[in-house]
């Protein structure tokens, strides 16, 4: 495979071209029915990590050598993280800028707080980063997952995107429940809502008798809050939220502004 000359491998430059990319692996269920979705609005191309990448939130690999391995047209493995794969796509695989950046089907809901640790959704903050749009898309409750249902919204609100864009430096966090199509409630635009894990972090021993720790399960809160994703979710409805790059919490910054600077800080003073 020469990466350094893959216009080959897209074919009709004027057709949108979309990166699709996840964290659970390069083989996911999920990943390649959302990729063979895509190909009815345009030119898709898999760039993916090369094994599940869950939780590694929006980390890039330097420490190591990545290497991406083309496994069948259009399909690429990298050994690294979900924003390594938008990364490395952007820059060496696809032949010009992706018209947008899709991340799932994931397989297991992205909410709450939930966003800070997904590989999922910072595949999809890397690619706005980036000046494209993007949405991730993830599937709630427990498996087997009706795929089909967030792959048919997905197709759809792609359709959209390409049509008229969405705000900039803002992506969509999807969560689809995990139902059949005729089974969905609606759709509702949520705002990010609570979701903490009690019971995560397990205390084990190794074969040595060694105290050891892992960190995953547990049960997730359930936020009461009408209008969060956590909530219309167990309401059976799809959760869209918008995400914004800057983290700005813009009314501590006046009282910041206002308050601190003032009675605390001071350069000529201890």
């Amino acid at each position: 495979m020469d990466i350094h000359n893959p216009k080959s491998e897209i074919p009709d430059a004027k057709q949108p071209l979309i990166l699709v990319t996840n964290d659970d692996g390069v083989h996911a269920p999920g990943l390649r029915m959302l990729f063979a979705a895509m190909q009815e609005v345009g030119n898709a191309v898999i760039v993916a990590p090369d094994r599940d990448n869950s939780a590694v939130s929006h980390s890039l690999t330097m420490d190591r050598p990545l290497m991406v391995n083309e496994l069948t047209n259009n399909i690429y493995a990298i050994n690294g993280t979900p924003a390594d794969c938008v990364t490395i796509g952007m820059e060496k695989i696809l032949s010009r800028k992706p018209d947008l950046v899709v991340s799932g089907v994931n397989a297991g809901a992205n909410l709450g707080h939930d966003i800070s640790y997904s590989g999922t959704v910072s595949a999809a903050k890397e690619g706005t980063i980036r000046g494209v749009p993007s949405i991730a898309l993830s599937m709630s409750g427990r498996p087997p997952y009706c795929y089909e249902t967030a792959v048919r919204f997905g197709l759809k609100l792609a359709k959209i995107i390409l049509a008229t864009g969405i705000p900039p430096d803002c992506y969509l966090n999807i969560n689809v429940p995990n139902l059949k199509h005729d089974d969905i409630a609606g759709i509702k635009f949520t705002r990010q809502g609570h979701r903490v894990y009690e019971n995560a972090l397990q205390e084990l021993t190794d074969p040595w008798q060694r105290p050891c720790f892992w960190i995953g399960g547990g049960k997730p809160s359930q936020d009461r809050m009408e209008g969060s994703d956590s909530y219309e979710i167990k309401k059976s409805y799809i959760s869209i939220t918008p995400i914004h790059l800057d983290l700005t919490h813009y009314e501590a910054l006046k009282f910041l502004q206002k308050s601190w600077n003032e009675k605390i800080f001071s350069f000529d003073s201890d």
